[in-house]
């Protein structure tokens, strides 16, 4: 498994891209295209995850707090994240 939180995020979509816990880890990293608005995202919706996805979920708050959810390589990302989730 890789150690950075976007390829994790990717991978685990594919996996499951219709899943609950994809579809909330997915909100989680459209809400950090988004300074300006405050990256608004419900915290209560990481009750709804297990151990492991809630670990993404904060490594990916974390790439945001070092400013990384910027730049080219986060937005090669977020587009193949975009895809991954609406494969069928």
């Amino acid at each position: 498994m890789s150690a950075d939180p976007m390829t994790r995020l990717i991978e685990r979509v594919q996996a499951e891209p219709h899943s609950a816990a994809a579809l909330t880890l997915y909100a989680l990293a459209s809400t950090l295209d988004h300074e300006r608005a405050g990256f608004l995202f419900k915290l209560e919706k990481l009750r709804d995850l297990d151990a492991g996805d809630r670990r993404l979920a904060y490594d990916l708050m974390e790439l945001m707090a070092r400013g990384e959810n910027r730049g080219d390589g986060w937005r090669q990302a977020r587009a193949a994240l975009d895809r991954a989730v609406r494969a069928d």
